[in-house]
């Protein structure tokens, strides 16, 4: 089998899934006034909760800043290019891991007794093995946040040590990224759609 085989039937899903999900959505930085509510972003979770981790740490947090309060303080720790979007956006999410997502292994993770307390002594394996995760999980939650309906529009310039004194000091959270999230307005952005690599320049086949 060649790369040039797998062609876009060989997906499960329809084209309109395919383009809400992958296809037409664009990186958005333009968002009309609609709310984003507590139930849109309940039921997010609820469906990319399923995406795998390895075993099964699901240690992704996210901090939903919605007060103008709270958006001040995040502003605050943003790049210049990013401050003025955070302000504007009608949700931030703030993607976090928890380093001490161990604890919950005997919930999560029942058919391997002890792994939990095997961790507890490991905290340099854990911060690794819940970043690396979490980064699996951040990529699901923008996938799940189109699959509402939502527009996002992820970044990374960000004093991640004063996020996390500003909103983890007390939870140990760390921050990895920002999503603002909203309803597109017009196409979201006035940037044209940028190119892809091709399948044969980034799938190997051996």
């Amino acid at each position: 089998m060649t790369i040039e085989t797998l062609a876009p039937a060989s997906l499960q899903i329809d084209d309109a899934t395919a383009d809400r999900l992958f296809r037409e959505a664009r990186t958005t930085r333009d968002f009309t006034d609609a709310e984003v509510t507590d139930e849109q972003l309940a039921a997010v979770y609820d469906l990319v909760k399923w995406g795998p981790t390895a075993m099964n740490t699901l240690p992704l947090r996210v901090l939903a800043v919605r007060t103008a309060e709270a958006r001040e303080r995040l502003v605050a720790h943003m790049a210049d290019g990013n401050k003025e979007r955070v302000a504007a956006a009608p949700l931030s999410l703030v993607v976090a891991y928890d380093p001490a997502f161990h604890e919950h292994m005997d919930v999560l993770f029942p058919h391997v007794p002890g792994m939990r307390e095997n961790l507890a002594g490991a905290p340099e394996v854990r911060d690794e093995m819940a970043r690396t995760n979490a980064l699996l999980q951040a990529g699901y939650l923008l996938v799940g946040l189109r699959a509402a309906g939502l527009a996002t529009g992820p970044m990374n310039g960000m004093d991640r040590d004063g996020v996390d004194a500003e909103f983890f000091a007390e939870n140990g959270w760390r921050s990895l990224l920002v999503i603002n999230v909203g309803v597109a307005a017009g196409a979201g952005t006035s940037y044209p759609r940028a190119p892809r690599l091709a399948a044969e320049q980034a799938v190997a086949v051996v």
